[in-house]
């Protein structure tokens, strides 16, 4: 079994501040681009599903940070499924700096998402799709 999905992002210098560390709202969007691929990679048919009436709403989002980067730093985030409920899951990121002297554990990060249909005046919750549900599997 994997213990994660990965995706790969080399840090750019629009990402990072004045002072030339990564600007902190970076992270949250790196989560967002990682759950996108693992959809794209691993769950198409959850995608089409979104154009339809499934919405996934994030509920909590945090970031915990333990070292910086700077651009051009070569970066994995990691996702795997930390709970998976009827309509909510939760899923954990890791964010490690790749370099050839190994690998630095540079912040982690958790999101909570419940599973929403309908239209958007009467969204109610709804079941985590089966094929979500199975795509992640193995990375519980």
């Amino acid at each position: 079994m994997e213990e994660y999905y990965e995706y790969r992002h080399t840090v750019g210098f629009e990402e990072t501040n004045m002072v030339g560390n990564v600007y902190y709202v970076n992270y949250p969007r790196w989560q967002g681009r990682c759950r996108e691929m693992f959809l794209k990679d691993r769950a198409p048919s959850v995608l089409e599903d979104l154009q339809q009436d499934l919405k996934l709403f994030i509920l909590k989002a945090d970031c915990e940070f333990f070292a910086e980067l700077t651009a051009f730093d070569e970066l994995s985030i990691r996702i795997r499924l930390i709970e998976l409920a009827q309509t909510q899951l939760q899923f954990g990121f890791d964010y490690v700096r790749l370099a050839a002297g190994g690998e630095t554990l540079v912040a982690r990060g958790n999101q909570r998402i419940a599973c929403m249909r309908g239209p958007h005046t009467r969204t109610s919750p709804a079941r985590v799709p089966e094929a979500l549900a199975k795509a992640l599997q193995p990375y519980s």
